[in-house]
């Protein structure tokens, strides 16, 4: 598995479903210099854990877009599979409601190319990837097939993220946005500490 935290993130063109429409040519580079992005992989449409975790970005895509966060979900299924589960009900299993973009990776190059594609099966594993402004992967976090990711954590990280951007300050374990951070220092650990 290789890590790309620090690294630029790499670019893709493709196909995706974005608020119930199909829209060709879809590009993460339209992002950067202009937000933060939250890309994350799903194994494919109409499965069982998947539907959990869109709904659960959905539900907290106005945190994310009150800083200044794009989310982006990406699985290896067609643009058409995309709208077709968009358009299910939730009750049986769909993800309408969803209008956040879903990027289409038919080709698997994207999965590849942040290196989440499960060997021998053509399905990505669920990785999330935070892209800062400049279009670095600052954090990123790969989960087995079966196991959901948390939402919250997310955007503990993307807290945590703009966080140090603008205090310069680094932020400790179990840190949440308004709890003390600290200098990374040998004085604002022992500050920290309060030693």
């Amino acid at each position: 598995m290789a890590v790309l935290v620090g690294r630029d993130a790499p670019d893709f063109k493709a196909n995706a479903v974005v608020k119930g429409e199909i829209k060709e040519g879809f590009t993460l580079s339209q992002f950067k210099g202009n937000k933060y992005v939250v890309l994350f992989f799903y194994p494919l449409d109409f499965t069982f854990v998947c539907p959990t975790e869109l709904h659960a970005f959905q539900e907290k895509l106005r945190d994310f877009e009150s800083r200044n966060t794009q989310v982006i979900g990406v699985s290896v299924d067609s643009w058409f599979s995309h709208l077709a589960w968009v358009n299910t009900p939730k009750g049986v299993g769909g993800i309408q409601g969803v209008t956040y973009p879903l990027v289409s990776d038919l080709s698997k190059t994207i999965s590849a190319d942040y290196d989440v594609l499960v060997d021998g099966v053509g399905i990505a594993y669920r990785g999330l990837f935070l892209i800062d402004k400049a279009g670095k992967v600052r954090h990123q976090v790969v989960n087995d097939l079966p196991l959901g990711r948390s939402v919250d954590e997310a955007l503990r990280m993307v807290d945590a993220l703009q966080h140090n951007e603008k205090h310069g300050e680094v932020c400790p374990a179990n840190w949440k946005a308004g709890a003390k951070a600290m200098k990374a220092t040998g004085p604002g650990l022992k500050e920290y500490f309060g030693g």
